[in-house]
């Protein structure tokens, strides 16, 4: 099924075209926006102590999201669960999942980043534990019924408007994230397309008696920017979208593999690459009809709000009504 996805990262290098504040306003208007013009998810990240900015608040961002939307899905992921208190997490995604009139799907995962978790004073080598264990108490605690915890009694209310709880997923791509979802029954989201992965998730799923085992690959969806002349947006979007592949290969982990990470190193190898792409409406259209996802990322490596503008005008312009009519 074709998805088109509108994705913020946040980035704001400090010798940028924008303010931090001019470009959380401008994901503000994109999302109301877009909200009527066939945008189908709003998706948002998580990272911490970075040198550009990088959203480290997605819950926040989010909630004033739903705030101005009211059809887009709002997908979080991944949200980096062990870095947080468990109770205020169930509490924050209760509040965003009822201010969202459940549109709200959580892809829960441990980071690959220890500077985050220095940072914050959470342990690196308990971050796979940490995260079953805050997700059991997430999940006891939006029952709403008063439960023990750390020698006290408990009780977490408002319930979240979707009933257990918002669509909750492992994300991950090792074989330890496919059996951590399936011993805590929940599906599993990982960052690559790896058969390996699923048979290791079916199997782990089996030995759990857990029959509502779900995989969601991601297709390996492009960053995507659209121009009538792939040529001009090239000059125009390039540079950003180098410095957003650079900015996360940086991070580079010896165990992350994730279809967005890029290994190049100047704009030639990665219009080569195909991660990133510039593309003509046309050929946007062409790969929604196939059944492939647009992931839109107006405001990559803080590309100035003004030419993001142009990339949607022309998605909502061209592409979305040709999708529609079909």
């Amino acid at each position: 099924m074709s998805q088109v996805v509108m994705r913020f990262d946040m980035r704001c290098p400090a010798n940028g075209d924008s303010s931090a504040a001019d470009l959380y306003q401008a994901v503000l208007d994109m999302s109301e926006w877009g909200d009527t013009r066939g945008i189908d998810v709003i998706g948002l990240s998580e990272h911490h102590n970075t040198t550009d900015g990088f959203l480290p608040s997605p819950l926040n961002l989010a909630s004033a999201i739903a705030a101005r939307t009211r059809h887009a899905l709002l997908s979080i992921g991944a949200l980096l669960v062990p870095l947080h208190d468990p109770l205020r997490l169930a509490e924050d995604i209760a509040v965003l999942d009822l201010l969202s009139r459940g549109r709200l799907t959580v892809i829960t995962g441990i980071g690959y980043r220890e500077q985050e978790y220095l940072a914050l004073g959470r342990d690196w080598k308990r971050r796979g534990q940490l995260l079953e264990e805050n997700i059991k108490v997430m999940q006891q605690a939006w029952t709403g019924m008063p439960f023990d915890y750390r020698g006290t009694s408990v009780q977490v209310l408002p319930r979240p408007y979707s009933l257990p709880h918002p669509l909750l997923a492992i994300g991950g791509n090792s074989a330890p994230a496919a059996r951590r979802a399936a011993r805590l029954r929940l599906p599993f989201f990982p960052a690559i397309d790896d058969a390996e992965l699923v048979k290791i998730y079916r199997e782990a799923c089996t030995e759990q008696d857990f029959s509502g085992g779900l995989v969601i690959l991601p297709g390996y969806p492009t960053t995507t920017f659209l121009a009538e002349d792939v040529e001009l947006g090239w000059q125009q979007i390039g540079r950003y979208m180098l410095y957003d592949a650079l900015a996360y290969g940086s991070w580079r982990h010896a165990t992350r593999r994730a279809y967005a990470e890029s290994f190049a190193a100047d704009l030639e190898t990665l219009r080569a690459e195909g991660k990133y792409a510039v593309l003509t409406p046309a050929e946007a259209l062409a790969k929604l009809r196939a059944g492939g996802s647009l992931h839109l990322a107006p405001l990559v490596g803080g590309a100035p709000p003004e030419l993001g503008w142009q990339s949607l005008r022309l998605f909502a312009e061209q592409v979305a009504p040709q999708l529609h009519s079909d």
